[in-house]
């Protein structure tokens, strides 16, 4: 049964990434990025991970980035497989405050250079929440240092009921009583959205640090000052 709770947590899993395992994750994706994949995945690219119903990809992109960042979806089998070996490892941790979590998503490669974010928005469970699998929540792992870099992580909280549909879950669907979903366009191409008033919570957790947060919960990045964040990100869902 998914509780509401869920999808608006978040918590942080230290030492997710030991010092060694990062520095081979920043060598493997060296190489697989090589002289030309900040074009080919940057610069170059015309589709993202994100959708907003009745636009296109090219204007979803715009919204949720608009001044780029690197997006790889097919990783390295290394970066892979010692991603899901750290997740197995800590998932009790996860599932600790995710007890609906049944499995993940294939792991995403992310990278920030100077002046790049990701602008507020929430995933949502689904474009039908009814349907299965749902997302429960996001995760984040960071292999550079966001206190030097910049380009922290934040959460935005409200007190509006803006962002909330009417209608609750029905019975029998899976979910607990009084369960309710995020509009779609929970996002900056939604004018309510723009104007509903929101409280920002940044952090900047150490280098290898899992951070995980509810679908329904609004995040974004702070800019980047200098460099480039790396980072991972998976999607937990229950089957």
């Amino acid at each position: 049964m998914i509780h509401i709770a869920e999808t608006l947590s978040i918590r942080t899993v230290e030492g997710f990434l030991t010092p060694t395992e990062i520095e081979r994750l920043n060598r493997v994706m060296d190489d697989a990025l090589g002289p030309l994949g900040r074009d080919q995945y940057g610069t170059a690219r015309r589709t993202t991970i994100h959708e907003i119903p009745g636009l296109s990809r090219a204007q979803a992109q715009e919204v949720y980035e608009p001044v780029g960042r690197v997006e790889m979806t097919a990783i390295p089998y290394e970066a892979t497989a010692l991603l899901n070996q750290a997740l197995k490892h800590h998932m009790a941790a996860v599932t600790r405050t995710l007890p609906s979590v049944t499995g993940h998503r294939p792991w995403i490669y992310l990278e920030y250079a100077a002046g790049q974010y990701i602008t507020p928005h929430a995933d949502g469970i689904a474009p039908d929440p009814l349907a299965r699998p749902r997302q429960i929540a996001a995760a984040t792992v960071t292999l550079t240092d966001t206190h030097d870099t910049g380009g922290a992580f934040y959460v935005e909280t409200s007190g509006s009921d803006a962002s909330w549909a009417a209608d609750e879950a029905p019975a029998e669907s899976g979910y607990a009583p009084g369960m309710r979903f995020v509009h779609d366009g929970t996002d900056m191409s939604s004018p309510w959205f723009r104007a509903m008033p929101r409280t920002r919570w940044s952090v900047t957790p150490a280098p290898g640090t899992l951070v995980v947060f509810g679908s329904q919960l609004v995040h974004g990045t702070e800019p980047v000052r200098t460099g480039r964040v790396r980072k991972f990100l998976t999607l937990f869902v229950s089957d």
